[in-house]
């Protein structure tokens, strides 16, 4: 019986987690919940898997839920950061389940490893900001980061049974996006509502516009280089429509292993969570006849400039990973709210990165610093004349 703090209740992830929890009670319990300010939602969830503690995102919200929830075994409410550090450290929980969006899941996802609790990873910004520092602390305290992205958890499936020595490089699928085809001009003017459109998977704002930039591939490639042990040049993304194929490991001798399943986020979930095992899902079987065709092509460098700054962003190391991060989530949110064009993200990107001067990424507290500075300079270039 695995006892599971799960960081991101409310989202997309976080809602599959459940499921997945849902359709093997005998295998897992959840011990607490964090959630951002949806309350309906998480008295909901509250209700159904009966945690001992949750958070919230903000002070008012948790004071709210406190006066909504009744009865002998209403949870502790805790709030901002230091309430999801609570639970990452919860006591009773052995495993926590980080599904946050953004840099928010970093200070507690630390927090979970440093603690000795294993870790199912679907914050992608955690790895990209302090990769190094959070393998480290988990082969310190013996305890397991395991991927909860589609494609890291191809990767890992792909990699069972051989020898690390033996890979060759790893090969990114991306679906490309609802703009694969468009004609660049008429990228000046796509809209939120568009971008939000994705052809394949359900998934929050912010990665759903980062799959729509790739900027979500950049993220990736840097996190498999943590995950995995590679160098950046053992890593490579090509686009694939059909969103079957969730990525691919070359071995030395040619051979090339890839993981398929039909698109859906419960089959990473369920993979780590039950590690090493595949335990059965309530998702139909992936039927090869009906996909047909399916299709690989190298991702154009024009469309997507997001992924060449993500290469660059890794190439000069140190924090300016974390100004790549803490400015795109800037930008991202910025376009969503129709300050900027969708070709303005990776603009705003690269002019904060060429401000910056990267430093060494040796704890948490310079990190924290980084992306600090890449939010508030990413907000003084929107705010200035020369972002024209």
């Amino acid at each position: 019986m695995k006892r599971i703090s799960l960081l991101g209740s409310t989202g997309s992830i976080g809602v599959n987690v459940l499921n997945v929890v849902n359709a093997h009670p005998d295998r897992y319990r959840i011990v607490a919940l964090g959630a951002g300010g949806n309350l309906d939602l998480l008295e909901e969830q509250i209700h159904s898997f009966h945690p001992r503690a949750v958070a919230v995102r903000e002070e008012s919200a948790a004071r709210r839920l406190k006066e909504r929830l009744t009865g002998p075994d209403k949870p502790q409410v805790f709030f901002a950061t230091e309430g999801l550090v609570r639970l990452a450290t919860y006591p009773e929980a052995d495993t926590v389940v980080s599904a946050i969006t953004g840099a928010a899941g970093l200070v507690p996802t630390h927090a979970a490893v440093s603690s000795g609790r294993h870790v199912a990873l679907a914050n992608k910004e955690t790895m990209v900001l302090a990769g190094p520092l959070i393998m480290e602390e988990a082969r310190r305290r013996d305890v397991s980061v395991l991927p909860i992205d589609s494609e890291h958890s191809a990767v890992l499936q792909s990699l069972q049974g051989h020898a690390r020595e033996d890979v060759k490089r790893v090969i990114l699928t991306a679906s490309g996006g609802p703009f694969r085809e468009m004609p660049l001009e008429e990228m000046k003017r796509i809209t939120p509502d568009q971008a939000l459109r994705h052809p394949n998977w359900s998934m929050g704002p912010k990665v759903t516009i980062d799959s729509a930039t790739l900027m979500n591939k950049g993220l990736e490639a840097i996190e498999a280089r943590w995950f995995f042990g590679l160098r950046m040049e053992q890593i490579s993304v090509l686009v694939h429509p059909q969103s079957i194929v969730h990525s691919m490991v070359e071995y030395i001798d040619g051979s090339i292993i890839a993981q398929l399943g039909v698109p859906d986020m419960m089959t990473p979930i369920s993979y780590a969570l039950s590690y090493p095992r595949h335990l059965e899902t309530p998702l139909p079987p992936l039927d090869l006849e009906t996909v047909g065709t399916l299709s690989f092509e190298k991702p154009d460098q024009d469309r997507f400039p997001c992924l060449g700054l993500a290469w660059e962003a890794a190439r000069i190391g140190g924090t300016m990973p974390t100004v790549l991060n803490g400015a795109n989530e800037i930008a991202v949110a910025s376009f969503l709210e129709g300050r900027i064009g969708f070709q303005d993200i990776p603009r705003l990107i690269e002019k904060t990165m060429a401000r910056h001067e990267p430093t060494p990424a040796n704890d948490i507290e310079a990190i924290m610093e980084a992306d600090a500075w890449a939010r508030s300079t990413a907000r003084e270039i929107l705010a200035g004349p020369a972002r024209r």
